[in-house]
């Protein structure tokens, strides 16, 4: 894949006509493990793979902001402290003006920027290209304006401009992975107390995605139901989240809830314990072990959570049956579509392409893309 910042750089200069003043890249991510619980306040295991956002900037003497996409020809500005409401037809420049309000609210000062954005993260793939992107604008506006941030606050004032500003009620493991993320490394987080411990990934594993070619487009509505169901059973049972319920404490209840919602909560309470699992068999290299908790996972979601489809059942199927327990597949991101993720012994990653290659796009009429990933370190200026 092309590195962005030779282009970032040239878009720059195309557009305003001089040269940054420096760049600034956060990664896009993949979550091994741990599907909408993060706001849920439990535990997730993500890694930040080598697709970037990379940000070229020129800091301003006054509060401006103007900036460009090598997405839009338009150069898009405003002003700190007056980024207004959101406007859905804004697009892309909400998640920067989001941020920009984010870090006035708390009462910081930011220096304006002339400031050109270029990436590599494949479109609607639920990669999290919106946290990529905002975490290196926010890494950016930390250098600047010398505001002596850490990592972790970066993130939290990111994850408060996609809720508050964006309007959509995420998580925080995006933003904290895309900033926080080490080199070679997963990251279990923990989502009530924001506490993290890196987990190596063994040297004999390939990270691969398979993009199924099904967008995962925002399903708003879908996403903010069942984020209500969930709070709906934490409800019932007097807790602040599904963090603090047990299984055996939901089963009991059974026959008091909604089956729908009872449903959404049993993927939750179970996830949080495999994620925890998963995390000891990584760092034990016990992929037997990893490829049963995936597999749960994935079964979870497609059955409790109903996010995910036909198309990528069949994938996570024909990678299954390639690899056994030498390796570990499921559905990546918020569903509805986008990619599976797989962990799998580097002899298998050649017969996995060759099963995709052959049969998928037979099956199902779509044509899936295959990236080998390296999981890589959070976001970071680039060094000339």
């Amino acid at each position: 894949m092309s590195n962005p910042a030779p282009s970032a750089t040239k878009l720059f200069v195309k557009t305003f006509g001089t040269k940054p003043d420096m760049l600034f890249s956060a990664p896009a991510r993949v979550n091994l493990i741990g599907e909408h619980t993060d706001y849920n306040d439990g535990f997730v295991l993500p890694v930040a793979i080598n697709f970037h956002t990379v940000i070229a900037v020129k800091v301003r003497k006054d509060n401006q902001f103007r900036a460009v996409s090598d997405a839009f020809n338009d150069i898009r500005h405003w002003q700190f402290g007056e980024e207004g409401t959101m406007n859905a037809e804004d697009g892309w420049i909400n998640y920067l003006k989001g941020f920009c309000a984010a870090v006035h609210s708390t009462g910081l000062p930011a220096k304006g920027l002339d400031l050109a954005v270029v990436g590599n993260v494949p479109a609607n793939a639920g990669l999290a290209a919106s946290a990529s992107l905002e975490i290196a604008f926010g890494t950016a506006i930390n250098d600047t304006s010398q505001l002596h941030l850490s990592p972790l606050a970066v993130a939290q004032l990111a994850q408060r401009a996609e809720n508050h500003y964006v309007g959509y009620g995420c998580g925080i493991m995006d933003h904290m992975t895309c900033a926080m993320a080490e080199e070679d490394c997963a990251l279990l987080i923990d989502c009530a107390d924001l506490e993290t411990q890196p987990v190596k990934i063994p040297d004999e594993f390939s990270l691969m995605l398979i993009n199924s070619g099904l967008p995962s487009v925002l399903h708003s509505d879908e996403f903010n139901q069942r984020r209500q169901q969930c709070e709906q059973v934490a409800q019932h049972f007097g807790v602040d989240s599904l963090r603090d319920l047990s299984l055996k404490q939901l089963i009991s209840a059974e026959a008091q809830l909604d089956p729908v919602a009872y449903r959404r909560a049993h993927h939750v309470v179970t996830e949080n314990e495999r994620t925890q699992q998963a995390a000891r068999a990584l760092a034990r290299g016990n992929i037997a072990k990893l490829s049963q908790l995936m597999a749960e996972s994935h079964a979870s979601l497609r059955d409790d959570f109903e996010i995910s489809t036909p198309e990528i059942d069949m994938l996570v199927e024909l990678v299954h049956n390639t690899v056994g327990n030498q390796g570990a597949v499921r559905l990546a991101g918020k569903g509805f579509g986008g990619c599976v993720v797989a962990l799998v012994e580097h002899a298998l990653t050649d017969d996995v392409i060759a099963t995709v290659e052959q049969q998928y796009q037979a099956k199902t009429g779509l044509e899936a893309s295959i990236y080998l990933c390296s999981p890589c370190a959070g976001a970071s200026r680039i060094e000339k």
